[in-house]
This record gives C-alpha cells, sequence and structure tokens, in this order.
C-alpha cells in the first residue's frame, strides 16, 4: 500500500460515523470502535495520520495527534521501546485516552510506500478484543471439524452462506454456499426445517437442542436423528443478517433412548398373563416393529402344558407361540402352532445354547443351513440379518426369540444384542411363571375334577346336571364344587359351595368339606344343624393349619333337601347366594332366604327355610363366580341370571346342555373366580304310591299296622315281601309306643324300594344292639337290620322318624 493509499484510507475514515462495536478500559469505561485502529508514522515516529477508528479507540482527534511523535500515546513505554531506531513486527503495549485511562492494546506494524519512504502503517485493537477473537476462531474451526457436528450459516433468504455439511452420498462431497436446504433433504423436512430457520431469523428467539428427524433426498427411505439448535446473526447496528444453525447427530442418544423405552415396555407388558401363550405373543408384540421388522417366539412343546423343557432343546421339538406382526407375510415354514423344522449343527449355536443371542447375515445363514428350499422356507423375504436369542430361565432353555430385519434396516448391533439378551432374560422369567402356573394350575383343576361328583345324576326325586368352570387369568381354582346326594327316603340333598383361597389348598380344603358333607348327610341331619356341625369342622382345619394361614380357611355353603313325597324343599345358607326356582310354567325367581354366617364363623346360628316346589321345576344352586365379576356385583348379577334360567331351562332341553349354555351366556372368557352350577329338576312320587296311617298310642295297634300293611301290599302287587314288612312294622310300631310318644304315624312308600317310616314325638335316639340268650327285649332293630336292605333315623323339630327299605324285586 502506498503513501496516497493510505491517505485516502484516513480520509475515507474520519469521513465515517463514529458507531461501532466497544472496547474498554481499565475503569470499565466503555469505547466505540468499528474495527482496528489505524495510524501512519514518519521516519522519526511522528503521526501524520490519525484513521477515525483510531480517534474512537483514544479519544484523541487528528489534530491533535497528527506531527506529535506516537510515544507521547504511550503509557508505559517498554524498555525494549525506548530508543529504537525503529518499529517492531507487533506488540503489546498501553495507550493514554482521552479521558485519562489506559487501554492495553496490541498492533502490528507494516512499512507502506514506495521503497525510498520511511513511513509505517500501524494497526491496534484493544487486547482482549483480539484473544476472543482468537479463541472464537479456534471454536469455529474445532467445531468444523467435528463429524457429528454440523454448522450451516444462512443468509436472511435460508440460503447456505458456508458450511461444512457433506452430502451423505456415495462420492461425499460437500455442500456448496448458495445451496437450500430443498436441494439437500426431503421436501417434507426442509420445508419443516425452513420453518423452524425463518422464525428464529424473524423473532430472535434462539432454539436449543430441539430434536428433528431428516432425510437426505438420495436416501428418503433412512431417517437421521439430529439436535437443532439456533440463534439470528445481526451487523453492527442490530439488523438481522441471517441465522446460524448447529446440527449434532443425535443417533446415539436416540437410541439409547429407544433401548431404555423399549426395555421399560418390556417389563410393563411381559408377565402380566399366566398363560404362555399369551405372554409370549405380549413379547412378540412389544419387540416387532420397535427391535425387528419380523418377531417369532418359539417354545418347547412341552412347556406349552406346564412341563420342562428336555435338556437338549433345538429344532424338531419346538413350537410357534407366537408371531408378530400377524398380518406380515411369514414364510410357509413359519406358522402359529406349527413345529419348527431342525436345524444341522454349527459352531454358532453353542453359542445359543450357553445362553448368548446369535447374529447371522444372511450370506451366514444360507452357509449355515446349505439347503436353498429351507432357505426359502424359513426366511422372510428381503432379510439381510437375523438374530437368535434363546429364553433361558433357572438353567431351562425354554424356547426362542428370532428377530428379523428385512429391506432398508440397519443390520443388529453388538449393543443391540446385548439389549436383547436382557429382554430375553426378562422374557424366559415371565414365560416360566406362565409355564409354572400352568402346571400348577392343571393339577388343581384335575384335582377339583376329580373330586367333584358325576356331572348328572338320576335319582327318584330329581334329575341333576353340574357344570364347573375354572377360573383363567391367573387367578387359579378355587375350591367351588357341587353335589347331589340321594337320600333315605327317596328324597335327595343339594349342595353349592365355595372355599377361600385358590389352588391346590382350595382344592384340597373343598374335598375335605365335601367329604364331610357327605358323611353329615348320611346322619339325616336339617340343613342348619348340617351347616352347624360344618362350621365347627372349618374352625378345627382353621386350628391345624399354619398360623399364617388361618385366615384363608373358610368358605361358604347352601344346603338343600328335596322331598319328593311331600314336594316341599328345606335349605339353609352359611354365607351363600341364595337358590332360583324356576317354575314349570318358566317363571323364574330367587328364593327368599335367611342366609346365616360363612362357615369360618362358627357359634352363629343357621336358619332353615322351608319351600313348596312343584314336580318339573328347576331348582339352580350356583357359587359366586357365576354372578359376580369386576364389573358387577351379585346385586346385578343375580337378575341377569335369573333372566337366563328362565329362557333357557325349557321342558325339552336337556339339564347338561341347559347349564353349559348358561355358563356361556353369564362367564367371562377369562374368568377371575371359578363358576359352578348345579341344576335339579325335581320329580314326585304319586299319591296312589303312598300310604299313610296315624298310630293309636295303645299295644293293639301293632296288630292294626300288620293288617293296613297287608291291605296296601296286595293292593300293590307286593305279596312277595308282605311276610318281612309284618315282622319290620310289627317291630317299629311297637318301639314307638313302648319308647315314643303320640301322635305317630306309619307310612308307606314304593319306587324302586319300599320304604316303612314310622314317626313319634319323641327325640330319643333308637340303637342297635345284639341281646344275650337271656334277655327279654333288645332284638327289634336287629331284626329290622336283618330283613330291611339297611334301615336309619333321622330327626326333626317335630320329632324322630325310623325308617326301613327293601329292594322291589320285578316278578319272575
Amino acid at each position: 500500500m502506498d503513501t496516497e493509499n493510505v491517505k485516502n484510507a484516513c480520509s475515507a475514515g474520519a469521513s465515517q460515523g463514529s458507531t461501532g462495536n466497544s472496547g474498554s478500559g481499565p475503569s470499565g469505561r466503555l469505547y466505540a470502535f468499528d474495527g482496528p485502529a489505524a495510524a501512519v508514522l514518519d521516519h522519526r515516529g511522528a503521526v501524520v495520520r490519525w484513521t477515525v477508528t483510531a480517534e474512537e479507540l483514544t479519544g484523541f482527534r487528528a489534530e491533535n495527534v497528527c506531527g506529535r511523535p506516537v510515544q507521547e500515546l504511550v503509557a508505559d513505554l517498554p524498555d525494549d521501546l525506548r530508543g529504537a531506531a525503529e518499529m517492531p513486527a507487533s506488540g503489546r503495549v498501553r495507550l493514554w485516552h482521552q479521558c485519562g485511562d489506559t487501554i492495553d492494546v496490541t498492533f502490528r506494524t507494516t512499512k507502506v510506500g514506495s521503497s525510498g519512504s520511511a513511513e509505517v502503517l500501524v494497526l491496534a485493537a484493544p487486547t482482549h478484543h483480539i484473544a476472543d477473537h482468537e479463541q472464537g476462531a479456534a471454536l469455529l474451526r474445532a467445531l468444523s471439524a467435528q463429524d457429528r457436528v454440523t454448522i450451516a450459516v444462512h443468509d436472511t433468504d435460508l440460503t447456505t452462506v458456508q458450511t461444512n455439511a457433506m452430502l451423505g452420498t456415495a462420492d461425499g462431497g460437500p455442500v456448496q454456499p448458495g445451496t437450500r436446504l430443498s436441494d439437500v433433504l426431503c421436501a417434507e423436512d426442509a420445508e419443516n426445517l425452513e420453518a423452524v430457520l425463518r422464525q428464529v431469523l424473524e423473532t430472535g428467539a434462539p432454539v436449543v437442542r430441539r430434536s428433528q428427524h431428516v432425510s437426505w433426498r438420495h436416501d428418503p427411505a433412512r431417517q437421521h436423528a439430529l439436535s437443532l439448535s439456533a440463534f439470528r446473526l445481526e451487523d453492527a447496528r442490530g439488523r438481522p443478517t441471517g441465522v446460524a444453525a448447529l446440527y449434532v447427530d443425535n443417533a446415539d442418544q436416540m437410541r439409547a433412548r429407544r433401548h431404555l423405552d423399549l426395555a421399560r415396555e418390556v417389563a410393563e407388558r411381559v408377565g402380566g398373563s399366566l398363560d404362555v401363550v399369551r405372554t409370549a405373543q405380549d413379547l412378540a408384540d412389544v419387540l416387532a416393529p420397535a427391535f425387528g421388522d419380523l418377531v417369532a417366539v418359539d417354545l418347547a412343546h412341552s412347556v406349552f402344558d406346564g412341563d420342562e423343557p428336555s435338556k437338549q432343546l433345538g429344532g424338531g421339538n419346538m413350537g410357534n407361540a407366537a408371531l408378530a406382526p400377524a398380518t406380515a407375510a411369514w414364510p410357509a415354514g413359519i406358522k402359529r402352532g406349527e413345529s419348527i423344522p431342525p436345524l444341522p449343527d454349527h459352531p454358532l449355536l453353542l453359542s445359543f445354547l450357553r445362553g448368548e443371542p446369535v447374529v447371522f447375515g444372511l450370506d451366514d445363514f444360507i452357509a449355515m443351513v446349505q439347503d436353498p428350499q429351507l432357505i426359502e422356507y424359513l426366511v422372510p423375504r428381503d432379510t439381510h440379518s437375523v438374530m437368535v436369542a434363546p429364553l433361558h430361565a433357572r438353567a431351562l432353555t425354554l424356547g426362542a426369540i428370532t428377530a428379523w430385519r428385512c429391506g432398508r434396516s440397519d443390520p443388529f448391533t453388538e449393543d443391540e444384542v446385548d439389549l436383547m439378551k436382557q429382554i430375553a432374560s426378562r422374557g424366559a422369567l415371565a414365560i416360566d411363571n406362565a409355564r409354572r402356573y400352568t402346571r400348577e394350575h392343571r393339577a388343581a383343576v384335575a384335582l377339583q375334577r376329580l373330586l367333584l361328583p358325576p356331572a348328572t345324576t338320576d335319582t327318584p326325586a330329581a334329575e341333576t346336571a353340574g357344570v364347573y368352570l375354572p377360573a383363567g387369568g391367573g387367578a387359579g381354582s378355587s375350591g367351588d364344587w357341587y353335589d347331589a346326594i340321594a337320600l333315605p327316603s327317596l328324597r335327595v340333598a343339594l349342595v353349592a359351595g365355595d372355599v377361600v383361597g385358590h389352588g391346590m389348598p382350595a382344592s384340597a380344603t373343598m374335598g375335605r368339606l365335601r367329604a364331610a358333607i357327605q358323611t353329615l348327610a348320611d346322619l339325616e341331619l336339617e340343613p342348619d344343624e348340617l351347616l352347624t356341625r360344618l362350621a365347627d369342622l372349618i374352625q378345627r382345619l382353621a386350628a391345624e393349619a399354619p398360623f399364617g394361614d388361618r385366615d384363608i380357611v373358610g368358605g361358604t355353603c347352601l344346603y338343600a333337601v328335596y322331598d319328593p313325597v311331600t314336594r316341599r324343599c328345606a335349605m339353609a345358607s352359611a354365607g351363600h347366594p341364595p337358590p332360583v326356582l324356576v317354575r314349570p310354567d318358566g317363571t323364574a325367581e330367587a328364593v327368599e332366604i335367611s342366609p346365616g354366617p360363612p362357615l369360618a364363623l362358627s357359634g352363629m346360628p343357621y336358619e332353615t327355610t322351608v319351600i313348596d316346589v312343584e314336580p318339573g321345576s328347576v331348582l339352580a344352586l350356583y357359587t359366586d363366580g357365576l354372578v359376580e365379576r369386576g364389573d358387577r356385583d351379585i346385586g346385578q348379577g343375580l337378575p341377569r341370571l335369573t333372566e337366563a334360567l328362565a329362557a333357557h331351562c325349557r321342558p325339552d332341553r336337556a339339564l347338561d346342555e341347559t347349564g353349559r349354555a348358561l355358563l356361556a351366556d353369564l362367564a367371562d372368557q377369562a374368568p377371575r373366580d371359578d363358576a359352578a352350577l348345579l341344576l335339579a329338576r325335581t320329580r314326585s312320587v304319586p299319591a296312589a304310591d303312598t300310604a299313610h296311617w296315624e298310630i293309636p298310642a295303645d299295644p293293639a295297634a301293632v296288630s292294626k299296622a300288620r293288617e293296613w300293611i297287608t291291605r296296601q301290599l296286595t293292593m300293590w302287587g307286593l305279596d312277595n315281601l308282605l311276610s318281612t314288612t309284618q315282622l319290620i312294622v310289627s317291630e317299629l310300631v311297637t318301639n314307638a309306643i313302648r319308647y315314643g310318644r303320640p301322635p305317630m304315624d306309619l307310612r308307606l312308600i314304593r319306587h324302586h324300594v319300599l320304604v316303612c317310616e314310622v314317626t313319634d314325638s319323641s327325640s330319643t335316639q333308637p340303637r342297635l344292639r345284639r341281646a344275650r340268650t337271656t334277655d327279654e327285649g333288645g332284638r327289634g332293630l336287629f331284626l329290622v337290620s336283618q330283613l330291611g336292605g339297611r334301615w336309619g333315623c333321622r330327626h326333626d323339630q317335630n320329632g324322630k322318624t325310623i325308617w326301613s327299605e327293601q329292594i322291589i324285586q320285578d316278578s319272575p
């Protein structure tokens, strides 16, 4: 630069305004400057030119400085500059400001003009501005060198001015200045990004770490996760000049977040069901398509049944349990529920047997199988990567998870192998829990069914049909039961009960209660008395149970006795829902009974309710699993059951068919509680098949009783039973007259057996004994037991009844 040019530059600078950036002196006062201060010195070091920026920096005007030695402007001149023959090329000094402060500046010098001229151009700027500029430049160079950090400067039209971005194509060329976002990105992504940058440009509000997904124009199928930060650029007067954008590759962070989300979803969704297949399907649904485009879960055949798998688990002894997505185009060899064909041995399969996931590329898998037809049979279309992870839990290999990636999906990575190992471990524990539950539930249900009576019975009093539906959805069997017990005098006892608890303990308790009721029913107790004794038994069982299990020993029970001769039914309830009576005309209603406390509470009285029942009526006993569920209580469920019974109980329809239809109509798909239903269609003994006489309290009545019996049996054509019946009646009437109290009755009932009953008002219990040779009495009941098929005694509120049965044989 020659002297004339410097003069022109100084003149031009003097003509400009004084606004610009600011510097500060030691006192903190701000000094405006618009770039480096410039001055021209002659050979003696005197100032010959003084620019506007120099005036802004020091506060001295040109007319005050020009012609004076520059040393006068320097405070604390360094020793190396005192008496120096020429200016150094650069350095750092403190200049005086017109207000009296000093300014720390850094300067550079250069000779100007022709070769004979000795003038020197000095450029100076505040030292802290020089340091900031150098650090900023170093930061910009460092950011530009980062592979995962992209910097782009756009003008007010959002055209790229400068960037270190690469196209990301095969040639890897840089993005050139003048390029717009739509030239590099897909149209939708470019439009979204430009909207964000334009908002920053218009409002001045920066955007910080905004998550953005973009795709290159040349590869629209693959998205890239970025974190965008953008801020507005302004000139010295605060006017917008463009926007700077900083893009950080967020792929690793997003991948880690997806992995955490996937692991959390597996923990939340897998294991909620105790059904093996449902658990496997939940696992597959979580993994597809979040982890693999296609996912299959295969299990050992024994696992489906709740048993342990074999130690040598492999292809051929596994079946598919779950596919996701189910609507995908699966190859012919992968179908829900079908067996997996055996695969050849391969070194990589050793990792599988040790519980480690195995990753195959398509070529590796083809090389391992070595059968093109098997590849086509087993490998989904467009597959390029497959991962197989064993389901290993409690030293058992239950099956495997297979995930495929197809098309443009990325191959599996090492960190995804670790993730799959964690997921497979959690999934295996969930499946094993379901397997063990399946085994225990199957055993409990089998025990429950073995302890239940035959599904149908046919007695003179009623035909019955029982239906039992075990709980589903992980609840376990809960000890619901029903029973139909044939009693003497053609009567029948109907029972429904529900035990507290679930599983094997509940089934075992149910079996003990059913056996106890069978025994108590043989004693021919009244319903209230029977329930009282049953409650006492529950108390003893609770006392025998471990201390922590005593509160879960208990239950409810409904006990009813129907007499086909009187056509009456006596019943009592221990905390059990009331029965429903369906009359022959199709009307139905719940029987009003007075329920007593549940069986766990002994010492409380029970009340017997007696109702008249027409022949052909249906009496329905049930457990609460049929009328209660999550969305309704017994107050809602009982009317629904009553309506269903009225609709389904038809005279021309078999009871077992009716029971199945009712369960299908009322029960949930996966009930949380057992449901038991007992239907009894009542019958009656015709009046022509019964005979009744009142016995006077006179020993002579014994002979009259024999006369009554003779006439009645002759009328019935039972002459072959006449002699034995006369002896039985004689002994029973004699005992009633001798030991009982009036009123006394004699009744005969004819059916498949001949029943002789003698009733009196005494509650004295007769006792069978063997009389000695010299005894004059004590042989009556012994004769009755020897002559009849069986005999017994029952009590009621009015006294007792001694009965005897004889089998009626058909005449030859």
